[in-house]
């Protein structure tokens, strides 16, 4: 059975972004509404495992932040004159806005509203990715700072600056809204994958940001039902995130794709993924996250690595590299691999070698370059291939399996 403090924060992370939109959609200043929602959450995290979650938990979190906010406002309405306080607090549509509390449709849910807020063009990546952690997904900025392995300190001032910079941007959907829409599953796809493998630290996955970033893609999903790459989107999150399980051994060690205990695989989250899939390929026009579900598909439903449809996978790369968005060259890489399991690995080498200018020194290219050279036989060439992607990569766990994979390739002392 869940407990009380368990249900209590599920609760809270899911109408975080419904009482911040409430609030910045009312009273505008993205960065005191966003400081008044915290106090509330903070007040109903206290409040809530003992007293009880109230009949309406979105409408007592309302009412908290917007006491505490005017609070706020009235505090600095008192250290301006009348006039300066009312043009610098009250956003041009105040008087035309509905009350926070006032009901609404689905239609008009604030997530994806906040998320292009979150996004704006004029907040570097690192901290677009922090505020929407903080702002939608309701991470705590320890627990963002903890999952980047940055001090909190530097992670809040980032959150704080991006917070500035968002002063004076009216709360709703920007025009040409589709057009960002990419830079929004962008901002999740990148949270994904950093709790997915993360980038460096003692783990190999950052759990609590892989489920974040599957449950806010599936909040954008049932905003807009219709749009195949949010729906490619989260498949490629479910299909990849369902061999979690399987990805580490007994001892903690990272296990490769092909040699994995398949029957560990979350079999519900794969048929949901297919199921995605084959619900948005037809549509088209097809987009990146819906060609690299469908790969992730075809690994997920071969019941044995020698099984894999290598060549269905390399004619979806071959569509994926000429659609990628130019600088962005971890597609070929992943042809590169394709092309050996169909044409031998020598062919799949001369792929990845073409790749040097584009990916000289990062650890992934050379681990795919050892990978090779071990099934082309050229053990000396393989081993140096590991040690470099080893001393390239800033995960620990990857840097034991690379080590490991160099070690043994490495002549014992009879030659063999």
């Amino acid at each position: 059975m869940l407990s009380p403090s368990y249900v209590v924060e599920d609760l809270l992370r899911r109408h975080a972004p419904q009482v911040l939109g409430a609030l910045v959609r009312r009273y505008g200043h993205f960065d005191a509404a966003e400081d008044a929602v915290q106090e509330a959450l903070l007040a109903a995290a206290r409040q809530w495992p003992e007293a009880g979650t109230p009949e309406n938990p979105r409408g007592w979190l309302i009412r908290v932040a917007a006491r505490r906010l005017t609070d706020a406002l009235r505090a600095e309405r008192a250290r301006r004159l009348r006039e300066e306080a009312e043009a610098a607090l009250l956003p041009r549509d105040a008087f035309t806005a509905p009350p926070p509390d006032a009901p609404r449709a689905p239609a008009e849910d604030d997530t994806l509203t906040l998320l292009y807020l979150c996004c704006h063009p004029d907040l570097s990546p690192p901290s677009q990715v922090a505020l929407t952690l903080r702002a939608v997904g309701g991470l705590t900025t320890a627990e963002i700072a903890r999952a980047y392995l940055v001090p909190e300190a530097t992670l809040a001032q980032r959150i704080s600056r991006a917070k500035r910079q968002l002063r004076g941007v009216g709360f709703q959907r920007p025009e040409g809204w589709r057009e960002r829409l990419p830079a929004v599953l962008q901002v999740l796809y990148l949270i994904f994958n950093e709790g997915y493998t993360a980038t460096s630290g003692a783990e190999l996955r950052r759990a609590d940001l892989a489920v974040e970033a599957i449950r806010l893609t599936r909040a954008v999903h049932a905003l807009l039902p219709d749009d195949s790459e949010v729906g490619g989107l989260l498949a490629l999150m479910l299909l990849t995130d369902a061999r979690r399980a399987a990805r580490t051994d007994a001892a903690g060690e990272l296990v490769r794709l092909d040699e994995q205990d398949r029957t560990r695989w979350d079999r519900a989250a794969v048929a949901e993924g297919i199921a995605l899939v084959e619900r948005v390929l037809p549509r088209g026009p097809v987009g990146p996250y819906q060609l690299q579900a469908a790969i992730a598909a075809l690994h997920d439903e071969a019941e044995r690595a020698e099984d894999t449809d290598w060549p269905q996978i390399l004619a979806l790369y071959d569509l994926l590299v000429r659609i990628a968005p130019a600088g962005e060259p971890m597609a070929a890489l992943g042809r590169a691999v394709a092309v050996a399991m169909v044409h031998g690995p020598e062919a799949g080498l001369a792929e990845a070698d073409e790749l040097t200018d584009a990916l000289g020194g990062h650890h992934r290219l050379a681990a795919v370059r050892a990978h090779l050279l071990e099934l082309a036989g050229d053990t000396d060439a393989a081993r140096a291939a590991y040690q470099e992607a080893a001393t390239g990569t800033l995960s620990r766990p990857e840097q034991r399996y690379l080590r490991i994979r160099a070690a043994r390739l490495t002549p014992g002392p009879d030659g063999s």
